[in-house]
């Protein structure tokens, strides 16, 4: 009998038991070796950018318990600017880091959720929420308004507005989608973020000083005002440790607003007819990670969390959002933020003299 080539007939209907001999090595469904080799590809071009950014986190993390004072997420981007632009990013590291700016700064934003709780808010008076709230809504709504007088694009107005009133770069992650932000967009708000914090954590306590401020006034108008979390412990740190407790609790209120910003954003931009998410889709009502940190909050005030896991859950979230940050310092291109950059600037110059103005007034009124 003539020996046919395997391809001659198809696998008879009996199923490939029926038709490969004992021993034999079984085909696999067609299509499944090609998935799961395009899936080892992906895993292998992100693998050494993914590394490279959470080793550099990790070492942020460690300068930051070796001296509290320094904020590990503020080097972290500093370090990832810095290697941009003495052209020290590998292109082999690209693809990890664009996949971390994006990933794992959304799985940073997730856990930071189990770290807040809705009691946080009862350490705070009434007038002193009022204020915070105003203080968010005046620098938001400014914000917005001044950014098309400034000639800045509509993307990037949004992301200042809501990185500058609520919480940094978690923030501009949480509405970069429902922005229709491209990736230069958000690296530039995270770079205004960076440049007007890190200002903040030497001007606040320094102006708290000569105003004769108290040492809760001072941390209400640091959590108040003060962009990243990071930031908010630098500035108030420096005050005493009275400032620091109570500017924390502020800033955790804050951060509180994001999800309901995000979402509110998205229901006026869905309706008004806004950006999408991509061809044929329409922009998310609430990113998925941002419904993710709302329950992991409701998870943490239900008491649902066991507390040998919360000493775990911070390191881990700060790690995250610290290889987050040195990706994103790497798409900052200094050159670029100079040459360009004037009227984003401008603009977040605005937003953070609004925050600061709006909260300190505040307070002062309210005693």
């Amino acid at each position: 009998m003539t020996r046919t080539q395997p391809h001659d007939h198809p696998a008879p209907a009996g199923g490939p038991d029926a038709a490969t001999p004992a021993g034999a090595a079984v085909p696999a469904v067609p299509g499944e070796g090609t998935a799961r080799g395009s899936r080892l590809a992906g895993v292998r071009r992100v693998a050494p950018g993914t590394a490279a950014a959470v080793a550099v986190a990790a070492l942020c993390v460690g300068l930051t318990t070796a001296v509290p004072v320094l904020p590990g997420l503020l080097v972290a981007i500093a370090l990832g600017a810095a290697a941009r632009s003495v052209g020290a990013v590998p292109a082999v590291l690209e693809p990890g880091l664009a996949w971390t700016s994006r990933h794992l700064l959304r799985a940073g934003v997730v856990l930071l959720g189990l770290q807040l709780s809705l009691g946080d808010l009862l350490g705070l008076g009434a007038r002193e929420v009022a204020v915070l709230l105003v203080t968010v809504a005046a620098t938001f709504s400014a914000t917005l308004w001044l950014g098309p007088r400034l000639g800045v694009g509509r993307a990037l107005t949004l992301l200042v507005a809501t990185g500058f009133s609520i919480c940094g770069a978690a923030a501009v992650a949480g509405m970069s989608p429902v922005a229709d932000a491209d990736e230069e967009d958000v690296a530039t708000a995270v770079a205004l973020v960076t440049v007007y914090g890190s200002l903040a954590i030497v001007a606040l306590p320094l102006a708290a000083g000569v105003l004769g401020l108290t040492d809760r006034t001072a941390g209400l108008w640091a959590g108040m005002s003060v962009h990243e979390v990071a930031q908010v412990v630098a500035a108030a740190g420096t005050v005493s440790a009275a400032a620091l407790t109570v500017a924390v609790v502020a800033k955790l209120a804050r951060v509180l607003l994001l999800a309901p910003l995000v979402a509110g954003v998205g229901v006026v931009r869905r309706r008004a007819g806004g950006a999408v998410a991509g061809p044929g889709r329409r922009t998310p009502l609430v990113p998925l990670f941002v419904a993710g940190f709302v329950v992991a909050v409701l998870v943490r005030s239900a008491g649902l969390v066991p507390d040998a896991v919360l000493p775990a859950v911070k390191p881990v979230t700060t790690l995250a959002l610290g290889a987050a940050m040195t990706a994103l310092g790497t798409q900052i291109h200094v050159g670029r933020l100079v040459r360009t950059g004037g009227r984003p600037l401008a603009l977040g110059a605005a937003s953070t003299v609004v925050a600061a103005a709006v909260s300190l007034g505040g307070l002062l009124l309210v005693g």
